[in-house]
């Protein structure tokens, strides 16, 4: 059975220890995005690895040395390359591995939307409903 999530929420991202993060979630958006910045690949010896700050926060500097680059259409329609990072979030409970881009989402209410590959085949969304799982956690707390 698919579970219900609302038109807005909030998740963890166990990897890198943030939790409580506003998600935007879009049915209309293929993939998920996170807002990042200060990307660049770095050559560690044989390895590159992808340097990023989350959450336009730059304290929070993260890497990852999976990594690819894909084209994507942005809302207003325009086609961006941008990095594509696998990312583990945890939302009703439950872990969930995707892919994220990474994209300036500052001028975002949301730092972070949550796209249809993610949803399909296992969430319906009812956008008169938010933060379904983030209430469920709170009470389980």
């Amino acid at each position: 059975m698919k579970q219900i999530i609302g038109g807005s929420d909030r998740i963890d991202l166990p990897d890198y220890g943030l939790e409580n993060i506003q998600a935007r979630i879009d049915s209309g958006a293929k993939s998920s995005s996170i807002h990042a910045s200060y990307i660049r690949e770095v050559k560690k010896g044989d390895t590159t690895v992808l340097k990023f700050c989350l959450l336009g926060n730059r304290k929070l500097h993260f890497e990852a040395t999976e990594f690819t680059k894909r084209r994507v259409k942005s809302s207003n329609g325009h086609i961006q390359e941008r990095y594509l990072v696998k990312m583990r979030i945890v939302l009703f409970g439950r872990k969930f591995k995707t892919d994220f881009t990474l994209a300036q989402r500052k001028e975002m209410k949301y730092p972070i939307l949550l796209g249809r590959k993610l949803l399909k085949g296992k969430f319906v969304v009812d956008v008169a409903l938010k933060d379904l799982s983030y209430t469920q956690k709170s009470f389980n707390q």
